[in-house]
């Protein structure tokens, strides 16, 4: 076994994937506090092609070099957006055809692995804050919620692992038609 070369691992540049056909996921930041978990975020939305990251409140905004330093250069691919509040942004995205959820253990949430997307439905998905979660008024404009199941004591997980396992899941479908070919 052998770790693959950077030319086998056929990365994108800027460009090509700036004109990559993008999973129709948005992440939406909701008052998140770490620069560091921004960071993860963007690194994971580029990972999964994911149309864009939308920064809400006062949740930090490239540029910044601790975000860099995590993002490791997709604040220069994934496009995002501010908005000064997380309902303003879903309001936005509703207008805009989106299927809003909320990543939160909430009444009637559903678990996370029982969830299959609508192939090509437009998806935002909410990600708390790493103390109070997702704003509760923001709770009230979702189409529903997924929740992660857990198996431990803590019942939860730092906001940039959680995004992580969230878009895999709503890019799992797409990974597997593209090795289908």
């Amino acid at each position: 076994m052998r770790k693959l070369s950077m030319d086998e691992l056929g990365r994108k540049t800027v460009e090509e994937f700036k004109q990559a056909s993008k999973n129709p996921v948005v992440a939406v930041l909701d008052n998140i506090r770490s620069m560091h978990n921004v960071g993860s975020v963007f690194r994971t939305a580029d990972a999964f092609l994911v149309e864009g990251v939308v920064l809400c409140g006062y949740t930090p905004q490239p540029p910044h070099r601790d975000i860099h330093k995590t993002a490791l250069g997709a604040t220069e691919t994934v496009d995002w957006i501010y908005t000064a509040t997380t309902l303003e942004a879903v309001q936005q995205l509703k207008a805009q055809g989106y299927r809003i959820l909320g990543i939160e253990q909430t009444v009637g949430s559903l678990s996370l692995e029982t969830y299959t997307p609508v192939p090509g439905e437009k998806i935002a998905v909410v990600f708390g804050n790493e103390v109070e979660g997702v704003d509760q008024e923001v709770l009230k404009q979702c189409d529903g919620c997924l929740e992660i199941p857990q198996l431990g004591m803590k019942h939860s997980l730092n906001i940039s692992v959680a995004a992580g396992i969230v878009l895999w899941k709503l890019s799992e479908q797409r990974i597997i038609d593209l090795k289908r070919g």
